[in-house]
């Protein structure tokens, strides 16, 4: 019999044995590792959030959603977020007042407290919290209804009755926030202008005439339509991520509790990045059309 057919296979030519091979160490989980997870995981997440926000457009524009589907959820975004997002918007009035006058007496500008404080409102403060108000109670709310849908198998069950369950679920959601969140907002400035006013007038003895006075002259009406502009983006994004949390909804209660916690964080995070673009494109515009514009965004 050939020596070389009846050799070991761990044997070298050589005819010495080779050592079995190490087993290969693990991968260590060093914080740059879990790091360098995270952002691709976000990367694709919002890359999926891309996708899906498409999805949701491209169904929106080709089926109007049905009457049935809407009033709800008018229901439920407009009347229902009413009364926190009025009380919000008049004690943060209330607030600027109380914070502003203190500095502005030092330096004499007292009867121009009502100019700061209502161009902050309608501009910044109104919509941002608006939208933050909604977030919190829409926002999570949306992610929480959907991802129970799509534990027991609701959402399914539509994909299988035909009915494409973006545009029956997602749609009507979306078109129920863009179109009240600029209504929820206008509150907002308005409890807030109210509030303001009543603390700085009878509160703290700012005259009541420079106070309106100052406050038409540095507040247009192409403030308030800057803030309005940015609530239609805020109710936007409010939707399309609660509604796509929700879809993505991992099994079980604890999924559907993580899945509202990260709409509302997500959606938050997402208003203030919009804020700080639709921002410096605003002002971008206010230069272009009037060079000698002094406003603040």
């Amino acid at each position: 019999m050939d020596a070389t057919a009846s050799a070991s296979p761990s044997e070298t030519e050589g005819g010495r044995p080779t050592p079995p091979s190490a087993p290969r160490a693990p991968v260590e989980d060093s914080p740059v590792r879990r790091l360098g997870e995270q952002f691709f995981n976000a990367v694709a997440e919002v890359g999926d959030l891309a996708v899906f926000s498409a999805l949701t457009l491209m169904w929106l524009i080709r089926r109007r959603p049905r009457k049935a589907t809407l009033v709800p959820n008018f229901y439920l975004i407009g009347v229902k977020s009413m009364p926190v997002v009025a009380v919000t918007g008049m004690f943060i009035g209330m607030v600027l007042a109380v914070q502003t006058h203190g500095q502005f007496k030092l330096m004499g500008m007292e009867t121009r407290l009502g100019s700061v404080i209502n161009i902050s409102l309608v501009k910044e403060l109104g919509p941002v919290l608006a939208a933050t108000m909604l977030a919190g109670r829409v926002g999570s709310a949306m992610a929480a209804e959907l991802g129970t849908m799509r534990v027991t198998e609701q959402i399914d069950a539509l994909d299988v009755l035909g009915a494409h369950p973006i545009a029956y679920l997602s749609g009507p959601r979306l078109l129920a926030c863009v179109l009240l969140i600029p209504l929820l907002t206008l509150m907002a400035d308005f409890m807030g202008i109210i509030g303001g006013a009543v603390v700085s007038i009878q509160m703290l003895g700012v005259d009541s005439y420079h106070y309106w006075a100052h406050s038409r002259d540095y507040v247009g009406g192409l403030d308030i339509a800057a803030g309005v502009v940015k609530s239609y983006f805020f109710g936007g994004a409010i939707a399309l991520i609660g509604c796509h949390r929700g879809f993505n909804c991992s099994a079980g209660a604890e999924g559907v509790g993580k899945a509202a916690t990260e709409a509302f964080v997500v959606s938050f995070v997402a208003i203030l990045f919009l804020d700080f673009c639709l921002g410096l494109l605003w002002n971008k515009v206010e230069l272009a059309i009037w060079p000698d514009s002094g406003t603040l965004i």
